[in-house]
């Protein structure tokens, strides 16, 4: 049975000028291509998976998730914002700069999800819709494993009471206020409260805010920046290899 590895980048370490600067992953926002697909490369050498591999979206902000067992045919990626697999030792990416990247395993049944979680995939359901894809594939909510990664936190995360209240309706856990006093949401802890309610009991989430951290790509904070990744993968069984 191979080992689940979760991994979150930060922005150092790549090739990409300012405002990327430096390991800028994101290939939609302005960045030179060959940048982006150096800084690809040197962050799966140091992951030791290969870069060819990798599964990437076309992230929408919506719930709909692709099962896949290999990278996509050609340069169309389909709009998805979860992909899972049943493939051992195919890797996972999302990308964010401030929504919440989520990486879900079950080493048992062979099963990874990775999902691309802002506030509009909070209240649409992308978690529970990428978990739902993870069961009709084997896995088990409480064998599953969950790790979010850096994202802006709920006293960061300003936004007007209005969408506070619709994303309250959908997910209560996700209210929150402003370091300084005004609505806020917390996506994170919205995650993990969908993860919880669906059984999903191994959780961990990362310390990090994104607008706070100046190690990490923040659109709030910056708008024209760089794209972080989270990645997941599941060890190749022996007879796999």
């Amino acid at each position: 049975m191979g080992g689940a590895h979760f991994a979150f980048t930060d922005r150092w370490g790549g090739v990409s000028a300012a405002p990327y600067d430096e390991l800028n992953l994101g290939g939609a926002v302005g960045d030179d291509p060959v940048a982006v697909r150096t800084n690809r490369e040197l962050a799966a050498g140091r992951l030791g998976v290969d870069p060819g591999l990798v599964v990437w979206m076309n992230q929408v902000h919506g719930r709909d998730v692709a099962v896949v067992d290999g990278p996509w045919a050609g340069a169309d990626v389909p709009a998805v914002d979860a992909v899972v697999t049943a493939r051992r030792g195919l890797p996972l990416a999302v990308l964010t700069a401030d929504c919440t990247p989520v990486l879900l395993a079950d080493p048992v049944a062979g099963v990874v999800a990775a999902a691309h979680a802002g506030r509009p995939g909070l209240v649409a359901g992308v978690v529970p819709a990428a978990v739902e894809a993870m069961v009709g594939l084997g896995a088990d909510p409480s064998r599953i494993t969950a790790r979010t990664g850096p994202s802006v936190c709920g006293r960061c995360y300003e936004v007007p009471e209005v969408m506070r209240a619709e994303v309250a309706a959908a997910e209560p856990a996700a209210w929150a206020e402003t370091s300084w006093g005004t609505p806020a949401v917390d996506v994170a802890a919205g995650v993990h409260a969908q993860l919880d309610a669906l059984g999903v009991r191994d959780r961990n989430a990362s310390p990090v805010c994104t607008l706070e951290s100046g190690d990490h790509f923040s659109y709030r904070r910056d708008r024209t920046t760089g794209r972080l990744a989270g990645y997941v993968w599941l060890d190749r069984e022996r007879d796999d290899a």
